[in-house]
């Protein structure tokens, strides 16, 4: 795979799920996109446009209807173990073991991938000087703040340093300076080579940090392209104006100002 091929392709992804009503909700429909490394795409949408749902078929923890995904080439479905070595997954809810510490999880998650001990220490020392975890880093899970617990949370999911990340509402409820801590990461991954899909209602976040987009609405993507081009589409500036001329603003409100889309 060259630098310039794809390495996330999403085709065609298509989730439909019984109600209690007796028929069907089709929560993802024919989604499809690319992300080539060092690319950071940007997965927008409101509550209930099928955001995670596309994420988490991508990611192989939820089986399409119809579709697939490739991940490095290699499709959950068929090669689930191997697919996922290559993905870190990153959520606002993502659980930690209260008990350990985030040095002792960090270690542990090392072992279940199977690092040896040496690049497990390495890795860990270099994960808590970047992410600025010293200060906690020995202290119990349970006992940590939320922007605390993010930032063990991204340490988490790097720990293989796999070359594509998921991120779904990671700067969700963080204070200012943790949310610049968790951008700057971002960015940082994506010079490093990295394909991340950053999924985000933060919309002035995005503009700023996302290479490309995705806007995803009633479960499929209505526009998609770099700023410049989805400006060219609708004849708008603000990220927030594209996402509502392209969505119909009827359809949503912007909450918090411009730049957050519920």
């Amino acid at each position: 795979m060259t630098e310039t091929e794809p390495i996330v392709q999403a085709h065609e992804l298509t989730k439909i799920f019984p109600t209690t009503e007796g028929d069907e909700k089709r929560a993802a429909d024919g989604v499809s996109f690319n992300v080539r490394p060092g690319e950071i795409y940007g997965l927008l949408g409101p509550n209930g446009a099928g955001k995670t749902t596309t994420l988490r078929m991508i990611a192989g923890l939820l089986t399409p209807t119809s579709g697939h995904a490739l991940l490095a080439g290699y499709d959950p479905r068929l090669d689930r173990e191997t697919a996922k070595r290559q993905l870190g997954y990153l959520t606002a809810s993502t659980g930690l073991y209260q008990r350990l510490t985030p040095r002792e999880l960090l270690n542990y998650f090392g072992e279940l991938i199977g690092m040896d001990r040496v690049a497990r220490l390495r890795r860990i020392d270099e994960l808590i000087e970047w992410l600025d975890m010293k200060a906690f880093s020995d202290l119990r899970c349970g006992g940590l703040s939320t922007g605390q617990k993010q930032r063990t949370n991204i340490a988490r999911a790097l720990m293989g340093d796999p070359p594509i990340l998921i991120m779904d509402e990671p700067t969700l409820g963080l204070d200012v300076l943790t949310n610049r801590v968790v951008l700057d990461f971002i960015r940082a991954e994506g010079a490093r080579g990295k394909a991340i899909i950053l999924s985000t209602h933060y919309l002035d976040d995005a503009e700023v940090i996302c290479n490309r987009f995705g806007l995803i609405h009633d479960g499929r993507i209505v526009g998609e392209g770099d700023l410049p081009t989805l400006r060219e589409q609708t004849g708008k500036r603000r990220l927030s104006e594209i996402f509502l001329a392209l969505c119909g603003e009827s359809e949503h409100v912007l909450e918090g100002g411009e730049g957050v889309v519920r």
